[in-house]
């Protein structure tokens, strides 16, 4: 990214900021006086919406606040990472609308339908039709059809997480509490008051979603897995890794998830772990791409390395084998030896070590090597 893209993406986001800073803060008085009155709760419940949907409209205004914008578009050349394109800008033709087509009804239709196993089956049969012809312009229009596939479910799987979330509870034990714990520090009345922006927004589209299609957030997990194994087969796994990297708030959500839905995440989360690991000895020394990739392996990393830790015992038997534990392990100190700035390792390695003494539960992942490797460069940079 330029010097002047940068610029122009973090006026955006400075204003949304300033914005709601100042709003929770104007917002302190009524706190009080809500609860003792119930025209301004009213009041006060009317107001919230009314910022929290302008906050809606701000991506629509300043197209720079939208992680999908332009600046993410492109086309996989040698030794690059492969990053988000639409459908658009794929090969536009018959069999390109066709598996685009294919894949949505797979993504819609309820597993309980005994339609379901037929259209998947007819969507791998066209993806691997399309491989085994060997052709580039074949193999674009699986990666593009795939590619369009995985955000459309990563989208609705957020929705229906929020909805599942709203419907439990989530948004009281967020939001909940009297005037002091509600303002607390900024940065978490920012998390507050965005969450209950998203569920504003997505309530009625996700239970909309969900009771005409039945797409709960377990089967679009599955999906996930699943699109991205097809991915890894075209060639293209590294829009996958790129799009999953970026989920911080289904991670975000994922922490507070019934524990089945958790388990899931964690396999897609350990899949494609490993995938960015691979996708790392295969890239050519070229700096930008490399650059490229250690900032989606730090994402990666911020975002799923909580959920790693609190959710990998499951509910009957454990979500991974100790065999697949003890790898991803190994994929974990290898991708966090890639981020070759000590501050970068020292945030992953402090997230970790949060996450793993506060769950008593679970004693893995076991990143003790690790840190103690990062503790002795760190003092070894000391003396020097």
């Amino acid at each position: 990214m330029t010097e002047s893209s940068s610029s122009y993406s973090v006026g955006p986001l400075l204003l949304r900021n300033l914005l709601t800073s100042a709003f929770i803060f104007a917002d302190k008085p009524f706190i009080v006086l809500a609860e003792r009155y119930k025209l301004l709760e009213t009041l006060r419940y009317f107001l919230v919406s009314v910022f929290l949907f302008f906050l809606r409209l701000l991506p629509l205004l300043f197209p720079s606040l939208n992680c999908s914008g332009e600046n993410l578009k492109g086309k996989k050349g040698k030794g690059e990472i492969y990053t988000p394109v639409g459908v658009s800008g794929g090969v536009e033709s018959g069999i390109s609308r066709a598996l685009t087509q294919v894949l949505s009804i797979v993504n819609d239709i309820p597993v309980s339908s005994r339609k379901y196993e037929v259209v998947r089956s007819l969507a791998e049969r066209l993806i691997d039709e399309n491989l085994l012809e060997g052709n580039e312009a074949l193999r674009e229009v699986n990666c593009t059809a795939l590619s369009a596939a995985f955000t459309r479910t990563l989208s609705q799987l957020e929705s229906a997480m929020v909805a599942e979330a709203e419907e439990g509870g989530g948004v009281g034990g967020v939001l909940g509490g009297r005037g002091g714990d509600y303002i607390g520090k900024l940065s978490r009345g920012l998390r507050a008051i965005r969450y209950y922006g998203d569920v504003v927004w997505q309530r009625g589209r996700a239970r909309n979603q969900m009771s005409q299609f039945g797409c709960s957030a377990e089967k679009l997990v599955a999906e996930l897995l699943w699109l991205a194994q097809k991915m890894v087969a075209c060639g293209c796994v590294d829009e996958a890794v790129c799009m999953w990297a970026s989920a911080s708030h289904v991670a975000w959500l994922a922490l507070s998830a019934e524990p089945r839905l958790q388990g899931s995440l964690v396999k897609v989360s350990a899949f494609l772990f490993k995938q960015s690991r691979e996708i790392g000895e295969d890239t050519e020394d070229e700096e930008s791409t490399k650059e490229h990739l250690r900032r989606t392996n730090m994402n990666m990393l911020m975002s799923w390395l909580p959920l790693l830790c609190r959710a990998s015992n499951g509910t009957d038997t454990p979500v991974l084998s100790i065999s697949e534990r003890a790898e991803l392990e190994r994929i974990l100190e290898q991708i966090i030896g890639t981020l070759e700035q000590e501050e970068e390792q020292e945030k992953v390695l402090s997230l970790w070590l949060h996450h793993f003494t506060y769950c008593p539960s679970s004693d893995w992942p076991n990143l003790h090597d690790c840190y103690t490797r990062w503790c002795k460069a760190s003092r070894k940079l000391l003396l020097h």
